[in-house]
């Protein structure tokens, strides 16, 4: 196999070791991996709809209700309701969940480090902007629907 055919693989086997390197460290923090991804996006996105950040996370919205639950339990979320529409539930971090949420970034930073350990700064910044660009191309080519011949492979 060449370079090109094994990305997908590559990029998902160092997603997939990331994210254990982090589970390892962060099983002191007494969250799984679910409830910690719900609160890392829901610290760049308080006041964010449950729809909207089951979206981000790329779940069914009644599996977020239930990862929300747990984290409501343990008094680090709160549902506030939508001014105008009582439908929406509109998320917020609560103040118990910053030292958290500090030490869960602590935690990516360490593991990052792990990950790019021994790769000079020059090769890092080639590494982000190509990964950069490569997101950009994909985002733009999910915008844009394919023709019927290219959806059907059976």
């Amino acid at each position: 196999m060449n370079n090109e055919s094994t990305l997908g693989f590559l990029l998902h086997d160092v997603a997939r070791l990331l994210r254990k390197r982090f589970e390892q460290r962060a099983k002191c923090l007494g969250l799984t991996r679910s409830q910690w991804q719900a609160l890392a996006h829901l610290a760049k996105n308080e006041g964010i709809h449950q729809g909207g950040l089951a979206e981000i996370l790329e779940i069914e919205p009644i599996t977020l209700v239930r990862i929300l639950d747990k984290l409501a339990e343990r008094g680090l979320i709160e549902r506030r309701q939508h001014p105008t529409d009582r439908r929406i539930w509109l998320l917020y971090m609560r103040e118990e969940a910053h030292p958290l949420v500090a030490e869960m970034r602590e935690i990516g930073e360490i593991t990052r480090g792990e990950a790019l350990d021994g790769i000079p700064q020059e090769q890092r910044d080639l590494l982000f902007e190509i990964l950069s660009g490569m997101k950009t191309n994909l985002v733009q080519a999910c915008r844009t629907p394919l023709a019927a011949n290219e959806t059907n492979h059976g």
